[in-house]
């Protein structure tokens, strides 16, 4: 019987999600893989299996899906068994703002942000009782960078590292690891389906380098892992700038500069 934790994959078929299937099957993890193409699902299951010897369980999910998402909690709350969430479903946006429609809105937040929350608010009461388990959300280092003009993504996933820092706070004094994983530009299949070619993004990191590095985050048990941030210390140096921002916030009065 495996004694390491069942890992619970969203959004396994391919790209980012896959290789986290791979790596952990490697590590002798049971998996449980979650996405909507079932066919790419049950054959990446059937390789782990045989070469790593794991149990690996397919879940055919859309996210969006209120039904879909609704049973994978089920699953979720019932199986414990699992001890790590990989919340890596998602989608990307091609566009500006104004060329957003109120469909390919609702799909966006759908899934980036609501099904992501659900699914960690279905864990973190398990995990907090048993003082142990994982939840990793992926999010993007667009997030903080309105420049890009991915306006609605990028909110998204200004959203996932809010929710991964709070998640932290709160839950990690309960034995509740918790790491937000910021990817830039990344070789996966998101931006064909969002429509974008990937030919015109100048720079762009291999999937397999960027699960192995947010992975050593992982083991290192970083709150906050950027893969592609060469200069560690900016990262610290912005943390340190928004709390000094928040000491310097009275809340009785208005600012001098806005006084009349």
């Amino acid at each position: 019987m495996n004694a390491l934790a069942t890992v619970l994959i969203t959004g396994a078929s391919s790209g980012i999600g896959a290789i986290y299937a791979q790596r952990f099957a490697r590590r002798g993890h049971d998996l449980v893989l979650v996405a909507r193409d079932k066919d790419r699902l049950d054959a990446l299951a059937l390789r782990l299996h045989e070469e790593h010897g794991v149990a690996v369980q397919v879940h055919q999910a859309d996210l969006t899906d209120a039904a879909d998402l609704s049973a994978l909690e089920t699953r979720l709350r019932e199986d414990h068994r699992i001890g790590v969430l990989i919340n890596n479903a998602g989608i990307a946006q091609s566009g500006g703002f104004v060329q957003q429609s109120a469909e390919a809105i609702d799909k966006l937040v759908s899934l980036n942000i609501v099904a992501l929350t659900r699914l960690a608010a279905t864990v973190a009461p398990r995990f907090a009782q048993s003082g142990s388990g994982s939840i990793v959300n992926i999010g993007s280092v667009v997030g903080f960078a309105p420049e890009f003009g991915m306006t609605v993504y990028g909110a998204t996933k200004a959203f996932v590292l809010f929710l991964s820092q709070g998640l932290h706070l709160e839950l990690s004094p309960k034995g509740v690891y918790v790491q937000a994983v910021l990817p830039a530009a990344t070789r996966t299949e998101i931006w064909e389906r969002a429509g974008i070619d990937l030919n015109t993004i100048p720079e762009v990191m291999d999937v397999e380098e960027l699960v192995d590095a947010a992975l050593l985050g992982f083991d290192r048990r970083e709150p906050v892992t950027i893969p592609p941030l060469h200069a560690e210390g900016r990262w610290d140096a912005l943390d340190q700038a928004r709390q000094g921002l928040l000491s310097d916030i009275r809340q009785a009065h208005a600012a001098e500069r806005y006084q009349p």
